[in-house]
């Protein structure tokens, strides 16, 4: 009995995120379920006309007025049954739709807000999964499970209470499978909550295994591995369909089960309803109506397999959706957030360590570095050595685990996180283009700025030409992940969107490794003559650009080792020096290729 209660109480309290939604919209709620009843009743209502018609024929009192009356009341019956289907149908379904558009909305805007390390550890597919076929289970289940779940328990329970107002007896008897059902409703769901949850893991996996397919398709042409990945996608395949057989064979005992017992109880009713009425016990028309009563009964019953399988279904998309709810961001607002003049540009890292989640050693560790306003940083070292953890530090992409970054003397954790990345223009490693036009990509959603600041962005990056060569110019759609263009294209396309906002703080992090070093050149003397009194960090691999800095800071194994000009740090023969005259030498070798 506790094992049921808890199931019960596990399956239906997956649900509780969904409460506030149904509180919104309780009205239309409340008139659907109103209408529901009244058509139940309704229903209820036939078999007694077909009782008194069946009795008047037997005892010989019909006329064809009587007759015709009865079969009014049976259409007219039908006509309100009709009106009142359509509406509980458009608002309790229009229900589900509302909880299925704010649970994705809420699931979307909880997504975005998550840390980056939630992003390592969650594969793409999956996240995809979860907002599109388990918020689909659960919008089947808030829809139709609840006017299935209604609908089968008034209309069960209240067509008992006609059966047994007609003949107790023979009620008790035809319910005599009811106990058995429910037993087996109770094994069988155990079973089937655990296989959803299973179904639903694999169906992330296929996803991700799709999306990783044709978002490399460039990658797998190249190599010619097509069969390879065909087969990868068949293996997924077929692990989904083992899935869904095992929990089809679960669902598949429920129907056959429904039909047995309730075929049991019809059975019962012929043999000893049939002998009542030929002894006189109960009138032909009670005993017609006692078997229409029967067979309103049997769609509550077939129903709990079928409103089984929906709430289960939902319930465990919805465990699903909720354990990414529950994620708490890394990053979080300040309680009480410091009131801060605009940013000017200053930056100071006091102490700083960070390790990242999973992983022994630390990619930071007692990192000092001070950075004036108006300064140009380059940040160089070896490949892990902790270059761009840093960076990510200042948009507060990561906080640090021990020490604490400031700007403009202020704690970044103390700012409010919109204004603090607003003054930010960050180029990642990785030159992200979405499926819009140029101008949405480089503009990104932010207003106010003028033709002036779009062109001039597009002009510092080397890039305006190119895009008014483009069929539609700057209102050309590029294709996903910006296909359409060269990986040099790209990155300078995310450099042009850094710059149009002109933000104090500018980091490009290996913002030029896909562009050619004379672009570079030309690039970075118009970043650096347009941002003149404002502060920028860069990493990057070629000495050219490094030596252009104000200030170098060397790391090596999360550690700042030197720090100086171009000339100081040769001079000293350290670090930098070794690192210098090896990217010295890959360049004079790249020229004689």
């Amino acid at each position: 009995m506790k094992a049921r209660k808890s199931l019960l109480y596990e399956t239906f309290k997956s649900y509780m995120p969904l409460k506030k939604y149904f509180i919104e919209n309780k009205k239309p709620l409340l008139v659907g379920l109103f209408c529901l009843l009244i058509v139940d009743f309704l229903q209820l209502l036939i078999p007694l006309v077909i009782k008194r018609t069946i009795d008047t024929l037997t005892f010989q009192t019909a006329t064809s007025h009587i007759l015709l009356k009865y079969g009014l009341v049976i259409i007219a019956i039908s006509l309100v049954m009709a009106a009142l289907r359509y509406v509980y149908r458009r608002l309790l379904f229009g229900h589900s739709r509302m909880v299925e558009e704010k649970l994705r909305n809420r699931l979307y805007n909880h997504i975005q807000k998550l840390s980056p390390s939630f992003y390592h550890r969650t594969k793409t597919g999956d996240i995809m999964a979860r907002a599109v076929n388990d918020i689909n289970a659960v919008r089947m289940a808030t829809g139709m499970g609840l006017v299935a779940l209604t609908d089968g328990l008034v209309l069960g329970l209240t067509a008992v209470g006609f059966m047994m107002v007609i003949d107790f007896r023979l009620a008790l008897i035809s319910i005599i499978p009811a106990p058995i059902i429910i037993y087996m409703t109770r094994i069988l769901t155990r079973r089937m909550s655990t296989q959803y949850e299973d179904v639903q893991k694999i169906f992330s996996n296929l996803t991700e295994r799709a999306r990783e397919a044709f978002a490399g398709i460039r990658v797998v042409k190249a190599y010619s591995r097509e069969n390879w990945e065909y087969e990868k996608m068949v293996q997924e395949g077929k692990a989904y369909i083992r899935g869904n057989l095992r929990l089809a064979k679960t669902i598949g005992l429920f129907f056959p089960m429904m039909a047995i017992f309730t075929n049991l109880g019809l059975a019962i009713v012929i043999w000893l309803g049939g002998r009542q009425t030929i002894l006189g016990q109960i009138t032909t028309g009670d005993f017609v109506a006692f078997i229409s009563y029967l067979n309103l009964l049997t769609w509550p019953l077939m129903a709990i397999g079928w409103v089984t399988n929906l709430i289960q279904r939902g319930s465990a998309s919805m465990r699903r959706i909720n354990r990414v709810l529950e994620e708490v961001p890394e990053i979080n607002e300040p309680r009480h957030p410091q009131v801060v003049a605009p940013i000017r540009g200053e930056i100071r890292l006091e102490g700083v360590g960070f390790e990242y989640p999973g992983q022994r050693g630390l990619a930071l560790s007692g990192l000092d570095l001070t950075i004036e306003k108006g300064q140009t940083i380059s940040l160089v070292g070896r490949v892990g050595s902790g270059k761009s953890t840093l960076l990510q530090m200042v948009p507060r992409l990561f906080d640090p685990t021990e020490g604490r970054v400031l700007i403009d003397g202020v704690d970044v954790r103390l700012m409010p996180v919109k204004r603090l990345r607003e003054a930010i223009g960050f180029v990642t490693q990785e030159a992200v283009i979405f499926s819009d036009t140029v101008r949405n990509n480089v503009i990104f959603g932010r207003e106010g700025i003028s033709p002036g600041e779009f062109e001039k962005a597009l002009s510092v990056a080397h890039i305006q030409d190119e895009v008014q060569a483009l069929e539609n110019g700057m209102h050309t759609i590029l294709g996903e992940r910006g296909i359409t263009l060269s990986g040099g294209q790209r990155q300078r396309l995310t450099i042009a969107r850094a710059l149009i906002s002109d933000p104090p703080i500018l980091i490009l992090d290996d913002a030029f490794s896909m562009v050619d070093t004379r672009t570079e050149e030309g690039i970075l003397n118009q970043i650096l003559e347009m941002r003149r009194g404002k502060t920028t960090l860069i990493v990057s691999h070629r000495v050219s650009t490094i030596r252009r800095a104000n200030l170098i800071a060397v790391l090596d194994q999360g550690k700042l080792v030197e720090m100086g000009t171009h000339d100081k740090l040769l001079e000293q023969r350290k670090e930098y020096t070794k690192l210098y005259e090896r990217q010295v030498l890959a360049q004079e070798l790249e020229m004689e290729h």
